[in-house]
C-alpha cells in the first residue's frame, strides 16, 4: 500500500467517524429532546440530567460540524472579490486567509484549554457528579482539529500559487 493510499483511507476512515458521531449525537439528541417534551406534558416529570445533557450535546454536535465544515474548506466565506481575482491571486489570498483562520483557531484551542484546566482545578461537575472538564474537552480538541485543517488548506493553496495546483482550478 502506497502512502498516498493509505492516507486516504485513513481520511476516509476519519470522516466516517467523524459523520457517525455527528449524526449519534444529533438523532439522541432528537429523541430525547422529543422524550422531554412528552414526559412533561403528559407527566409531569423528566429525566433531571435531560436538560444538561441537552446543552453538552448541542456543544459537541457544533463543534463536529465546524470540524466536518473546516475539513471541507465549507465554512461561511465572504468572497465577493476573489470571484473576479486571477487565479494565483486567488490562491495567495486563500493561502493567507487559511493561515489567519489557523492561527485564530490555534488562540482559541489553547485558550479553550487554559478553561479546560481551570474546570479540573475547580473540579466542577455535570450531570449529577461527573467532571465537567470531560464534557468541555471538546472545545480544545475541535479548535485544534480546525486549525490542522486550515495549515492543509494553505499548504494546498500554497502548492497551487507554485503552479502545481492538483485540481482543474490551476492558475
Amino acid at each position: 500500500m502506497s502512502k498516498r493510499s493509505f492516507v486516504q483511507q485513513l481520511e476516509r476512515v476519519g470522516r466516517i467517524l467523524e459523520d457517525a458521531l455527528t449524526v449519534g449525537l444529533l438523532g439522541f439528541m432528537i429523541l430525547l429532546a422529543s422524550i422531554q417534551i412528552v414526559l412533561r406534558n403528559t407527566f409531569d416529570l423528566g429525566f433531571f440530567w435531560g436538560d444538561e445533557a441537552l446543552r453538552v450535546m448541542v456543544l459537541w454536535v457544533a463543534m463536529a460540524g465546524a470540524v466536518a465544515a473546516s475539513r471541507a474548506d465549507r465554512h461561511i466565506t465572504i468572497d465577493v472579490l476573489s470571484r473576479f481575482l486571477p487565479a494565483r491571486v486567488r490562491h495567495v489570498v486563500k493561502t493567507l486567509t487559511a493561515v489567519f483562520t489557523a492561527s485564530i483557531c490555534g488562540l482559541a484551542a489553547w485558550y479553550s484549554w487554559g478553561f479546560v484546566s481551570m474546570e479540573m482545578e475547580f473540579e466542577s461537575t455535570l450531570l449529577g457528579g461527573l467532571p465537567a472538564w470531560a464534557f468541555e474537552v471538546v472545545l480544545p480538541l475541535g479548535f485544534a482539529i480546525i486549525s490542522l485543517c486550515y495549515l492543509f488548506h494553505a499548504v494546498k493553496s500554497v502548492t497551487c500559487v507554485l503552479g502545481h495546483c492538483p485540481s482543474e482550478d490551476e492558475p
